[in-house]
């Protein structure tokens, strides 16, 4: 089979739109709720390494664009580096971040993971607004099962034609794509899944068989099947306002946290391949491969690579956010901050995990590059 193949310029360009803007907009966070407290930064920098571009404002923030493009940090003022550990050298003065407040700091920290929350949030609900909600036009025959495939292990399990499936393992089910996505991400397991038959609710358990599939441009997943078909029913788009849009975007992003902590796990426990985990590489190729596809898949990748995002600098690992506010939350309960000592260590071992996770994962990019082939 013959997949489709983009210019590298694609790759780059996609690369770079897609996690400058949210890199930006996640430092933003930081810098200008550290503004709002009166704290000052010294550096704004788009990427690590040695600075390319940039300038000093007024406030004498240095903005600059820097050589690795895989980041970014805000440096605030009394830090002796981009993990905010304190510089010893540097005296006392009004504006450092360490002389903040301790909910200060916290919320200067959550400011970033919450910005990127928000950007997913904002696009969700720009689609909601522009193009509605989708519902059946005939709610009654919803989910009901019209016919099987020949590998159908809900056939197996005894399933009928005309149950209809309300809820996959205790989760209540009103469309046929809820039905799909509870069952794609489990492979291989047995599943509750419960069927309204003459009145009746019947739970039966049905082990999912494995499917491998592949997109156009040769990227493949392992998905869970029970092979069952429901009725071709057209949908159509009601209008939602904004608090509705809203509401309906938050669903979408506390489903695709859920599913990549699914995701995760499977991975930790061995039913899923660590070859299904992306660094840099895997990021650029499938945003070049999106952007090739239109605005609209673009900027939908966006909102889940900004929900990523969040998540990963959430993680209670020093030298991210949610390594700082690990900390503080151990200084509110003793009443004061780890020693310097404890605190160095602990950000030298984070930083050496977070490094050695970006290496495995680039390994595993290198490793699925075709010129390695299979």
């Amino acid at each position: 089979m013959n997949f489709e193949t983009l210019p590298f310029w694609v790759y780059i360009v996609g690369f770079l739109l897609m996690l400058g803007p949210l890199v930006v907009l996640h430092e933003l966070g930081h810098y200008l709720v550290g503004r709002w407290f009166g704290v000052g930064a010294e550096a704004f920098s788009v990427g690590f390494g040695k600075e390319i571009a940039g300038y000093t404002d007024k406030r004498g923030t240095r903005w600059k664009l820097s050589a690795l493009p895989i980041g970014g940090y805000v440096q605030f003022q009394g830090d002796m580096n981009p993990a905010s550990q304190p510089d010893p050298d540097h005296p006392a003065s009004e504006g450092d971040f360490q002389n903040a407040p301790l909910w200060q700091r916290a919320l200067i920290v959550a400011a970033g993971p919450v910005a990127n929350v928000i950007v997913a949030v904002g696009i969700f609900s720009a689609f909601f607004m522009i193009f509605g909600q989708p519902v059946a036009s005939d709610p009654v025959q919803e989910n009901v099962i019209v016919e099987f495939a020949d590998d159908s292990p809900a056939r197996e399990a005894g399933i009928q034609v005309g149950d209809r499936i309300i809820a996959v393992e205790g989760e209540e089910m009103d469309s046929f794509r809820e039905v799909q996505q509870a069952i794609w991400l489990y492979p291989n397991e047995e599943l509750d899944v419960t069927v309204e038959r003459e009145g009746s609710r019947i739970t039966i358990p049905v082990t999912t068989r494995s499917e491998e599939i592949t997109d156009q441009f040769g990227n493949a997943s392992v998905i869970g099947l029970i092979g069952v078909q429901g009725p071709a029913i057209e949908r159509v788009f009601e209008p939602v306002g904004p608090f509705a849009a809203l509401g309906l975007a938050w669903q979408q992003c506390v489903e695709t946290v859920d599913m990549m902590l699914v995701g995760i796990k499977q991975i930790i426990v061995g039913d899923r391949s660590v070859e299904e985990l992306g660094g840099p590489i895997t990021i650029a190729k499938v945003s070049g491969e999106q952007l090739s596809l239109g605005w609209l898949e673009f900027t939908s990748f966006a909102a889940l690579i900004s929900l990523n995002l969040a998540f990963i600098n959430l993680l209670p690992i020093p030298a991210l956010d949610g390594g700082h506010l690990a900390f503080y939350a151990v200084e509110a309960i003793r009443r004061k901050p780890a020693s310097p000592r404890s605190q160095e260590l602990a950000f030298r071992t984070g930083m050496a995990l977070v490094l050695a996770l970006m290496l495995f994962v680039t390994v595993i990019d290198i490793a699925k590059l075709p010129i390695f082939g299979s």
